[in-house]
C-alpha cells in the first residue's frame, strides 16, 4: 500500500477551513497532521479517539483544499527538494500530465 502525506502551508489550511465550523480539538488536529505533518496514530492516541475518526477530520479538510487548488481526481500535489536537473525533469512531468489530462 502507498502511504502519501497530506501536506499544506498554514495559508492554504486558513483558508481551507475558514468557511468550516470546527472545535478547537478538531482544528487542532487537522492543522497537526495537514500543516506539521503529525502522524494521525499519535493524535488518535492523545485524543483518545479511533485512527478513523481523525482520517476524517483531516480528509474534510483535505477535500476542501483539493477543491480550492483544484487538483484533478488520481492527481497529488508533491513538495520535494531535488537537484536542479532532477526538478526540470519533474516540472516537464507535470506539464506533460496537465496537457495528457485535458
Amino acid at each position: 500500500m502507498e502511504l502519501l502525506m497530506k501536506r499544506m502551508t498554514r495559508d492554504q489550511f486558513i483558508q481551507a477551513t475558514s468557511g468550516l465550523t470546527m472545535g478547537a480539538s478538531t482544528r487542532e488536529i487537522a492543522e497537526g497532521v495537514l500543516v506539521d505533518g503529525k502522524s494521525q496514530s499519535d493524535y488518535a492516541r492523545a485524543k483518545q479517539i479511533t485512527r478513523g475518526a481523525v482520517s476524517q477530520i483531516v480528509s474534510r479538510v483535505w477535500k476542501i483544499h483539493l477543491k480550492a487548488v483544484n487538483i484533478p481526481d488520481k492527481f497529488v500535489e508533491v513538495t520535494a527538494v531535488l537537484p536542479e536537473h532532477q526538478a526540470f525533469i519533474v516540472k516537464q512531468w507535470e506539464k506533460e500530465a496537465q496537457r495528457n489530462d485535458k
